[in-house]
């Protein structure tokens, strides 16, 4: 593996927002902890927002400037499209994104004159879907982090009920959002339609992920049900 690869590919690990030792980055890379270390310095001084020392381990939670990227017109459409759906069922957080984002394209676009925003692209009827959306960022951050959330739910049924969560990901289905969580209540897997979240706190505590309990678990579990729905 090329330095530059490695370089790519400790960035890519290092940036879930988690504590990484420079052993386990090691061992993953199939390189010494020296020569992790000599990478890290090399990233500081690059300007890569790396955190972190020896023996503690090391994160990156800022923004990663990308290398000057050459994109065609189909993939500059991609990105548009992908912008624009955003914009319309996304939170505020990440609408904001979208625009800038927009914004920063428009500028390097090969033909200037005709912005992203423009490039055939009309999307209504999202309503429904911006429902709820309040919650967004901090349930993004608690996915992110690791937290776990306090939630006051209400069922399709019209039930409510607390429930402590461990967040593992957000789910778009062209209509709503839900969340994927495991519910210490449940002591299981549930999914939670986001606009049916009625309120949204942060604990203070964190989680680990354990065997049985992690997002891939939960995919598992997923696949698992469907299977069994078509067998039937």
């Amino acid at each position: 593996m090329r330095r530059s690869e490695r370089l790519s590919e400790i960035v890519e690990i290092i940036r879930d927002g988690r504590l990484h030792l420079a052993r386990d980055i090691a061992d993953a890379l199939e390189v010494s902890e020296r020569t992790i270390y000599r990478d890290i310095g090399a990233l500081i001084a690059s300007g890569i927002p790396v955190e972190g020392e020896r023996g503690v381990g090391y994160m990156l939670r800022e923004p990663v400037f990308l290398p000057p990227l050459a994109l065609s017109m189909i993939e500059l459409e991609a990105l548009s499209l992908g912008m624009s759906i955003v914009q319309e069922v996304a939170d505020e957080e990440l609408r904001l994104g979208a625009n800038t984002l927009h914004e920063k394209i428009a500028s390097y676009a090969p033909n200037r004159k005709k912005s992203p925003k423009s490039w055939g692209f009309g999307l209504y009827e999202f309503k429904r879907v911006r429902a709820g959306l309040k919650h967004m960022p901090l349930l993004r951050r608690a996915i992110r982090n690791r937290e776990v959330l306090l939630i006051t739910y209400e069922s399709l049924s019209g039930k409510h009920s607390e429930r402590m969560i461990c967040p593992l990901q957000t789910d778009y289905w062209g209509h709503v959002w839900t969340l994927s969580a495991w519910c210490k209540l449940r002591e299981g897997f549930r999914s939670f339609r986001i606009d049916k979240i009625e309120d949204c706190i942060a604990t203070g505590l964190t989680f680990q992920d354990e065997p049985g309990k992690t997002v891939e678990d939960y995919l598992k579990h997923v696949e698992a049900n469907i299977r069994s729905d078509h067998d039937r």
